[in-house]
């Protein structure tokens, strides 16, 4: 599903973030990517949805290398993948219903198609009963939770989560990865990108560890160990 090769990303400021990464991620892995602030995490993450370009090297996403995807067909691959953000990204002045059936309506999907994937993911979510509320009525996990019925609706292959426990209090980010376990249950590939280390040594994962731009450390059922 993912595979990078000889990846390297130096930003304008001389900080190379990515330094000769090569990964492979296969169909219906779950993938934690562990490491500390500044350590290339986020570039790495970001990378493998175009929001970064590598400097050189190849990047292949569902068949596609990406690295030289032209931008003006970055919007129909992201449509592949779904992105869940530590700030959740939801547009205020919409509901929740609204919100989710956002990323149906800019791909000019039938209202009646809309109506019935909306509804599924919100249930798989358990937010069916909360359609009609706007984000500022919701707690933290359930904004969290709309942000991933979002990014699932349009049935991705691939969901890529950079730190979507981050803002949340521990009780609530365990309910955050029962959704994401039971996504993954389902065949979708999970890149997630975390600082919970409790989340991560519990719920047993492939581990990527990230440090100076590089895989230092890349274990089945991993822990978060102290290198990260």
């Amino acid at each position: 599903m993912i595979v990078m090769e000889n990846v390297y990303k130096k930003y304008p400021n001389g900080v190379v973030a990515a330094n000769g990464i090569d990964v492979a991620i296969e169909q219906g892995e779950f993938v934690y990517v562990v490491g500390a602030s500044g350590a290339g995490k986020s570039t790495f993450i970001k990378m493998m949805y175009r929001e970064e370009k590598p400097t050189s090297g190849k990047i292949i996403v569902n068949g596609i290398d990406i690295a030289k995807l032209k931008s003006s067909k970055v919007p129909l691959f992201r449509r592949s993948i779904g992105v869940v953000f530590q700030d959740f990204k939801l547009l205020p002045s919409l509901t929740v219903y609204e919100n989710v059936a956002f990323a149906l309506e800019v791909i000019e999907e039938s209202p009646r198609i809309i109506k019935k994937r909306v509804m599924e993911v919100l249930e798989l979510v358990n937010l069916k009963h909360k359609t009609r509320m706007l984000p500022s009525e919701l707690s933290g996990g359930e904004q969290q939770r709309v942000s991933i019925a979002r990014s699932i609706v349009n049935s991705p292959s691939i969901v890529i989560a950079d730190e979507p426990t981050g803002n949340l209090d521990p009780d609530t980010s365990w309910e955050i990865m029962k959704t994401f376990e039971q996504i993954n249950s389902h065949g979708t590939t999970i890149v997630m990108a975390t600082h919970n280390k409790d989340i991560v040594n519990t719920k047993k994962h492939r581990v990527i560890a990230i440090d100076g731009g590089m895989i230092v450390r890349d274990e089945q059922r991993g822990d978060y160990g102290y290198e990260a």
